[in-house]
């Protein structure tokens, strides 16, 4: 089982970083400098689904996450897992919390956007359809 950003969201997030990154040439100084700063964000974003996907990668034996850091490797016997729903300025997140128990403890967070679908589907996945 494996989860990534959904490739539409990459594709939109590219799309627009051109079309911001030719409206640079268009505009004023002041304009530039927010463009560009606008412009650099999605290529950082689209560079960041790019090179973490698969974002999360689940077997028998063990669940990888890959981060920025390079890859996170959890055994599944030290593998806590839970969803967590919030509300924050107003609007409703819902995350899933991958927790390493081990000596070296990691707790990684990766949300809807992360895994491309829903963080509740997915942790029921990874524990079997137990209660998360």
């Amino acid at each position: 089982m494996h989860w990534s950003t959904r490739p539409g969201e990459t594709f939109v997030a590219a799309a627009v970083a051109v079309v911001l990154g030719a409206g640079v040439l268009l505009v004023d100084t002041p304009g530039r400098v927010l463009l560009g700063a606008a412009t650099l964000l999605l290529v950082a974003v689209v560079v960041r689904d790019l090179v973490l996907r698969p974002r999360l990668l689940a077997d028998e034996a063990q669940v990888v996450v890959a981060t920025l850091g390079g890859r996170t490797v959890i055994p599944r016997e030290r593998l806590r897992a839970r969803v967590r729903t919030g509300r924050r300025l107003g609007m409703r997140s819902t995350t899933l919390e991958l927790e390493d128990t081990g000596d070296d403890a990691v707790l990684l967070v990766l949300g809807r956007r992360d895994l491309g679908t829903d963080p509740e589907q997915v942790g029921a996945q990874l524990l079997g359809h137990r209660p998360v």
